[in-house]
């Protein structure tokens, strides 16, 4: 293969987010096994930084082994942006127009576009990832021929606005993370003449867990559920509060609500000392709290994919997931590795259930942990990336 070209809005050496750090592996193992990888971005440092400024200087940095090439983002019209995004938002229907403002006022640089027009013959293929952002909606018209997506769907408002049915339908490839994303994509967009395939998404496979070691740091002796990720109500994580609380009160038992990661929530001051924030911890730490847990609880709405379901069935844990996120849903089925729930009596139940009968729960965790070992390890998933490229754009080197 020619060097393949990833396009994303932003990249760093200390970027966040899920599609951000999804690229950054598939990058780095793809560049470990021989393939030559560039990442193409903008100078603006992240997600929650302003789209106007160009934090990062123009040009070529060398980041874990990787060249990323920067261009500086244009001027936007930032309210009339968030004007339109206030509707997607809150599902009110845009007009044409105001779909048009959403794409211009995104973040743009037209110097990117420029050097993908340009340059389109010195790389094999053009990968976009996620979906929603300008560098996509306008990249991938560039030269669609030689482009593929990863696009990161959600049944969301803004994966059903009518400017990208027709852009989406004329690329050459989309991978998915997951089988209902791949079932959105489809229902959403006319794929007939993409090539399309599930690929999943790589997970650091080495991890390993002292739940020891945890339990004595944090000096936690009773069982608890692990909520690992953003609290905030994007991630539904107010509803597990909520739940969480409701079950104390109508069940005798020392459990735990444990909450890691960034953001804040309001606990009840019933539930102080029954559920115990303790925010962002040390990567190892992380780890050792998932072998710790009686099992994870991922409540989110909406995923593409999620790295600390897989994360938690490395440690042999089993999840518990919202039945409304097709995703973590689907997953939970095909491992044997978890339960769901659409309320409060289903949460109740499988936590009793968890709680109750530890033997199956262990083997629900040890379910889990072939489902990852089998289907996202990074050998696998560089494997499929590369077998679904050379079958799109063609070999012409080897890795």
């Amino acid at each position: 293969m020619k060097k393949l070209g990833f396009v994303i809005p932003w990249f760093g050496k200390k970027i966040s987010g899920g599609a951000e750090l999804e690229l950054k592996g598939l990058a780095e193992h793809l560049n470990a096994a021989g393939v030559e990888v560039e990442i193409l971005a903008t100078c603006v440092k992240e997600f929650s930084a302003d789209w106007n400024q160009n934090y990062y200087p123009e040009g070529v940095e060398v980041v874990n082994g990787i060249p990323v090439r920067r261009f500086r983002v244009r001027k936007r019209d930032t309210q009339a942006f968030d004007g339109v995004n206030y509707k997607l938002l809150n599902q009110i229907p845009l007009s044409s127009r105001e779909e048009e403002i959403y794409a211009k006022e995104m973040v743009n640089s037209p110097d990117l576009y420029a050097y993908l027009k340009e340059k389109q013959e010195e790389y094999g293929a053009y990968i976009f990832i996620p979906y929603m952002f300008g560098t996509t909606y306008y990249g991938v018209q560039v030269c669609p021929q030689k482009t593929v997506m990863i696009p990161c769907f959600h049944d969301e408002s803004y994966a059903h606005m009518e400017i990208f049915k027709s852009v989406f339908s004329k690329v050459a490839g989309m991978l998915f993370l997951a089988q209902p994303e791949c079932d959105l994509a489809h229902r959403l967009f006319d794929l007939s003449r993409v090539k399309t395939e599930v690929m999943g998404a790589g997970v650091d496979t080495n991890m390993q867990c002292d739940a020891r070691r945890f339990r004595e740091k944090y000096n936690i002796r009773s069982p608890f559920i692990l909520y690992a990720g953003r609290k905030d109500a994007g991630k539904n994580v107010d509803t597990l509060v909520k739940y969480f609380a409701e079950y104390k009160k109508r069940n005798s038992s020392d459990l735990k609500l444990v909450l890691i990661g960034g953001g804040k929530i309001e606990i009840p001051q019933a539930m102080k000392g029954e559920i115990l924030d303790l925010g962002f911890l040390p990567l190892q730490d992380k780890v050792d709290a998932y072998g710790a847990s009686t099992f994870l609880c991922q409540p989110s709405k909406m995923e593409s994919f999620s790295l600390v379901i897989m994360e938690s069935w490395l440690g042999r844990r089993p999840v518990l997931v919202y039945e409304g996120c097709e995703v973590t849903t689907h997953f939970a089925k095909c491992s044997h590795g978890g339960l769901y729930f659409a309320n409060f009596f289903d949460f109740e139940g499988c936590v009793n259930y968890f709680m109750q009968n530890p033997v199956i729960a262990n083997q629900m965790g040890e379910e889990g942990r072939r489902f990852v070992l089998e289907n996202f390890s990074w050998e696998v998933i560089v494997n499929k990336f590369c077998a679904f490229m050379e079958n799109l754009v063609g070999s012409d080197q080897g890795r």
